[in-house]
């Protein structure tokens, strides 16, 4: 008999081993599915092993390492926290806007027990539940009535669904934008039954391209604000206050998309201007929809302010109900929309907001502490000067100054790839094969984190 053979033949059981890990302390409290599909995983991790000839020899304990190794693994969760040191703000890919931990409290609260998500506490019976939060999204924004959907695709391919259904919408050629994942505002439009006209260029559209295009089978002027990419040199737009008049003298509907969703004038603050809500809505705009998760700094969704009339229509479209909103999601924009009542406080709790708006010196401070916390570990870094970036489709020609901290002695993609690797994942950017941290998106509690995953690719090199 060959050694492959006695090796294999030798292979104990999985009800063996089952019944060896039942011992080990490790394994006495894990359900028996996970450590039965553990055992499976290991033992044929050495049978492949001996097959290909790469394993010559193993121990029972061998064996336990190679199926604990596994059961941790397949105990892990997929969807979990990542620190970023990518200086992108809104990253789409890492989950966008951030909770505060005002707000995780909030929802705690409001989540671990039953809550009156369509029950109505002064009448004892059954409620609606947009009520909680469609008149506060009113007042903050300025607007007749709110309504909310599970994200700002669905918030305008309702609007297109009930007021232009087999119609024609007109929409200047610049503004067919497409968003993330392949996703245009055509296929939009398509989906909705509504049948899209275009008007103008690329890069120029004048007034007189939509008087041309208005028919008696025309429903509606769309306007959608380029918040993901920007055009400059010879260009031309029409303004939402020509494309409201226009509307209102040919009794249409006119709405924007306006994308991020901004309720603060960014200039006042000394960052690029942004198109506020209340500048779409005083422009005379029936309809404005925008996103909950971006600029707003909220939870996943699509909000649609606007005529009072309009908003009681898209209330009664069948539509509504594949597109409403958990209580989670009511919960946190109640939060959100709460702390915009005061702009101030909206700066300083919203983390988006903050991270946008903060002073450089406080981002300069950060730097300092992340670089004397590596030097204590020894490790060489050096701060640097950053250009941070809001991200989320939103402001895409618009950077923010920063500071990173980069790592000098240690080979920068080694360190990217063992950190995504982490039971934390750090994603950071690496330059000139050097890695480095943007602290613009680095919050305090995260520190320790960092020094953890650093201190353990300094064990393995």
């Amino acid at each position: 008999m060959t050694n492959k053979q006695t090796l294999l033949r030798n292979l104990p059981k999985v009800d063996k081993v089952i019944d060896l890990l039942n011992e080990k302390e490790f394994f006495k409290d894990k359900p028996y599915k996970e450590v039965y599909d553990a055992v499976n995983e290991g033992i044929n991790f050495f049978r492949k092993g001996i097959l290909e000839e790469v394993i010559t020899q193993y121990s029972i304990e061998d064996i336990e390492k190679e199926i604990t190794k596994s059961l941790t693994k397949n105990l892990e969760f997929n969807f979990k926290r990542v620190i970023n040191g990518t200086g992108t703000i809104l990253h789409t890919n890492l989950g966008r806007a951030l909770f505060s931990k005002e707000l995780i409290e909030h929802l705690q609260n409001s989540l671990c027990g039953y809550s009156n998500l369509e029950f109505d506490l002064k009448t004892g019976e059954r409620g609606s539940r947009y009520s909680h939060v469609e008149d506060l999204i009113a007042k903050v924004a300025g607007a007749e009535a709110a309504l909310v959907v599970n994200n700002n695709a669905a918030a305008v391919m309702l609007c297109l669904n009930e007021f232009s259904k087999n119609t024609e919408v007109i929409i200047s050629r610049g503004e067919l934008v497409e968003v993330g994942g392949s996703f245009r505002i055509p296929d939009i439009m398509e989906l909705s039954s509504a049948k899209l006209v275009e008007v103008g260029t690329t890069n120029r559209t004048h007034l007189a391209d939509y008087q041309k295009a208005i028919n008696e089978n025309t429903s509606m002027l769309l306007k959608v604000h380029t918040s993901n990419y920007h055009i400059s040199g010879f260009t031309k737009s029409v303004s939402n206050k020509e494309i409201a008049e226009l509307a209102k003298e040919h009794r249409i509907i006119s709405m924007e998309d306006l994308g991020s969703g901004v309720l603060i004038d960014f200039s006042k603050y000394g960052q690029k201007k942004e198109p506020t809500i209340f500048e779409s809505l005083s422009s005379g705009i029936d309809l404005i929809t925008f996103s909950g998760d971006k600029l707003l700094g909220g939870p996943q969704c699509g909000v649609i302010i606007g005529k009072k009339e309009l908003i009681s229509k898209l209330k009664k479209n069948q539509f509504l109900r594949a597109f409403r909103v958990c209580k989670m999601t009511i919960s946190a924009l109640e939060f959100t929309f709460k702390q915009y009542v005061d702009e101030k406080v909206a700066i300083e709790k919203n983390p988006t907001l903050n991270r946008i708006l903060e002073p450089i010196s406080e981002v300069f401070k950060r730097a300092e502490v992340l670089k004397n916390l590596l030097k204590d570990i020894e490790i060489d870094s050096e701060i640097i000067e950053t250009k941070a970036i809001i991200g989320g489709g939103s402001m895409p020609d618009a950077t923010i100054d920063s500071y990173g901290v980069a790592i000098i002695s240690l080979d920068g993609k080694q360190i990217e790839t063992a950190f995504l690797k982490e039971d934390t994942p750090i994603v950071g950017r690496v330059q000139n094969n050097q890695f480095f941290i943007d602290l613009k998106t680095i919050h305090s509690d995260e520190y320790s984190i960092i020094i953890k995953n650093f201190k353990k690719f300094l064990e393995r090199v």
